[in-house]
């Protein structure tokens, strides 16, 4: 705003529009830095809703919170990716160090969700599978 309005009556707009958006959080805007982000409300309703039937259709379940822990809070970015043009393009602009963190990251998260249904099913039997694990840790060293 600053490199635009450079008319002296403007300074006043420009230290007031400053000030009033100094307090927003950096993501707020992000549908402006990523195109396929949904800017309104509306559209944002419209954007998870087709993951959301397209996962109801599948499982005949009508929540699909499941589906969000064991895919990830991503989910509908890439259901809606896969229908995006050029996505092999952009897909092969990531390095192979760079892709090979985030899948690292990723089985980390699903590592996760599989230890606390494990936990859940079992608590005796896991626990069991801990202790031993680290009893033979303890044994090598």
């Amino acid at each position: 705003m600053q490199h635009h309005y450079t008319e002296p009556g403007d300074e006043v707009l420009v230290n007031n529009v400053l000030a009033y958006t100094i307090g927003f959080w950096n993501g707020l805007f992000t549908c402006y830095d990523a195109p396929y982000v949904p800017r309104t409300n509306n559209d944002h309703e419209r954007f998870f809703r087709q993951t959301k039937t397209k996962h109801r259709r599948m499982t005949g379940r009508r929540s699909w919170n499941d589906y969000i822990l064991r895919s990830g809070e991503f989910v509908v970015f890439v259901d809606d990716a896969l229908r995006q043009p050029h996505l092999i393009e952009r897909l092969q602009k990531v390095d192979y160090d760079t892709f090979n963190k985030e899948r690292n990251r990723w089985n980390d998260r699903l590592l996760e969700g599989t230890k606390r249904r494990r936990f859940r099913k079992d608590p005796e039997s896991y626990l069991n599978n801990i202790e031993n694990k680290v009893s033979e840790l303890i044994g090598q060293s």
